[in-house]
C-alpha cells in the first residue's frame, strides 16, 4: 500500500495546482480514478469554471460516515531555491520531496490508495473523500462547498482533515481572517505634498494603528489558553504603493491577517480600525480631496476549530493511533467549517507544518505509513 501511495503522490505533485492556477486537471484525474472504483463522484465548479471541489462517496448512500478532507492547491514556488524540480517528486533518505508533498498531497495520496480496498469492502457506513480548491488563499473552496453539501443533505458524522501534523491529533486551532484595505488619494508633484493626498502615508498610519492593536491583543489572551502564542495574532502581509520618488502616490494597498483565539477579539480589532478610519483618516484625506476613500475587502473569515469535550472523530483517531495526547495549533484549516456543519472534527495528517510552504518541502515515508495505518483502521470502523 505504501508503494501505491508513493506512486499516486508522484502523480499528484506533477499537477502544478498553485492557487493562482486551475486545479481541474488534477480533479478530473482523481475523479476518473475514483469512478473506476465505483465511487460516486460530484464536482462543484467555481464561478470561473477554472477550479472545482470534489466530494466522492464510497459505500452505502446512508447518513453519517466519515469525511477524509484535503485541499488540492499548493503555494507558489516563485523565488524559492529548490534542489530539484518542485513539481517532480524526488526521494532522498526516505524523504519524498516536492511541492505539496506534505501540504497536503501526501494525505490525499494515502486516501486515494485506500479507496481501492474500501471499494472492495462491505461498508455499513460511507467514507467520503472531500478535496477542495483555494484553501491557501482563504479556504475559498470549502466555504463554497459547505452550502452545497447542506443543500444536498450531506452531513457526515465526523471529518478528519489531513493537514500536516506529524500524525499528532489536533483538536483545536485558531481562526483565520484575511483582509485587503485599499487607499484612494490624490496624486501630485512631490514638491507640493499639501496639494495631494498621499495614499501611502495614510496606509502607514492605518498599519501603525493595526500594530498597536496587535500589541493590545496580548493582554486579552484567555486565561489558560493552550495556544502558542496564547493570544490573537495580527500579521501584516504586504504594503504596496507609489510609482516614483517625486510623485505623491494616489493609491496604496495593505494585505493583513488576524488569527483569533476568541470571537470577541476579531470584533475588537475591526471595530477599532473602522472607528479610526471614519473619525481620523477619512476626514483628513477629504479635507484636501473630497473623493478620497478607503475600501476594505474581506478575503476570508474562517472560524477556528473549537476543542470540544465530546468529539467522536478525536476519540476514533486516538483509538486507532494509540495516541491519547491532543493538542491545539495556531495555523488554520478547513476544519472549523466542517465543525459548523455539525460534524465532530479532528486534524491529523502526515508531514510537518515546519516543511509547508518552504523550498524542498518533503514528507517522510514513515509518516505516510502511519497515515495508512490510521486509514486502515477507519476502513475497519465503517465496516463494523
Amino acid at each position: 500500500m505504501l508503494d501505491k501511495t508513493e506512486a499516486i503522490l508522484a502523480d499528484l505533485i506533477a499537477f502544478p495546482t498553485v492557487s493562482t492556477d486551475s486545479n481541474l486537471d488534477m480533479m478530473h484525474w482523481m475523479a476518473e480514478r475514483l469512478e473506476h472504483l465505483g465511487a460516486k463522484v460530484e464536482l462543484f465548479a467555481d464561478d470561473t469554471g477554472a477550479k472545482a471541489n470534489m466530494f466522492a462517496t464510497i459505500g452505502p448512500d446512508v447518513p453519517g460516515g466519515v469525511v477524509l478532507s484535503g485541499h488540492s492547491d499548493v503555494v507558489p514556488v516563485t523565488d524559492q531555491v529548490w534542489h530539484s524540480n518542485p513539481f517532480q517528486m524526488t526521494e532522498k533518505n526516505d524523504l519524498l520531496h516536492g511541492r505539496g508533498s506534505c501540504d497536503m498531497k501526501g494525505f490525499i495520496a494515502a486516501t486515494l490508495a485506500m479507496a481501492e480496498p474500501l471499494s472492495q469492502a462491505t461498508l455499513k457506513r460511507p467514507v467520503h473523500l472531500c478535496f477542495t480548491h483555494d484553501e491557501e488563499i482563504g479556504c475559498m473552496g470549502a466555504r463554497a462547498l459547505v452550502p452545497e453539501l447542506k443543500r444536498l443533505g450531506k452531513v457526515p458524522r465526523m471529518a478528519i482533515v489531513g493537514e500536516p501534523t506529524e500524525m499528532r491529533i489536533i483538536e483545536g486551532h485558531k481562526g483565520c481572517c484575511e483582509y485587503t484595505c485599499r487607499f484612494h488619494g490624490l496624486e501630485g508633484h512631490g514638491s507640493a505634498p499639501d496639494l495631494g493626498v498621499n495614499a501611502v502615508e495614510y496606509a502607514v498610519r492605518y498599519v501603525t494603528r493595526l500594530m498597536a492593536l496587535a500589541e493590545a491583543l496580548k493582554s486579552r489572551a484567555p486565561a489558560g489558553s493552550r495556544f502558542d502564542p496564547a493570544w490573537t495574532t495580527v500579521n501584516l502581509g504586504r504594503l504596496y504603493g507609489g510609482v516614483a520618488h517625486n510623485v505623491i502616490p494616489g493609491f496604496a494597498e495593505v494585505d493583513w491577517e488576524m488569527r483569533p483565539v476568541q470571537p470577541g477579539d476579531a470584533e475588537f480589532v475591526k471595530d477599532a480600525l473602522s472607528a479610526y478610519v471614519e473619525t481620523d483618516l477619512l476626514p483628513a484625506m477629504r479635507r484636501v480631496y473630497p473623493d478620497a476613500r478607503i475600501d476594505t475587502q474581506v478575503i476570508g473569515e474562517v472560524a477556528g476549530l473549537e476543542p470540544l469535550a465530546d468529539n467522536a472523530a478525536r476519540d476514533l483517531v486516538a483509538q486507532l493511533t494509540g495516541n491519547n495526547a491532543c493538542d491545539v495549533v495556531p495555523f488554520g484549516t478547513e476544519a472549523g467549517l466542517f465543525q459548523e456543519m455539525g460534524m465532530s472534527v479532528v486534524v491529523c495528517g502526515p508531514g510537518s507544518i515546519a516543511q509547508a510552504h518552504k523550498p524542498n518541502e518533503f514528507v517522510a515515508r514513515s509518516e505516510l505509513a502511519a497515515c495508512l495505518d490510521m486509514l486502515t483502521g477507519i476502513a475497519r470502523s465503517v465496516a463494523a
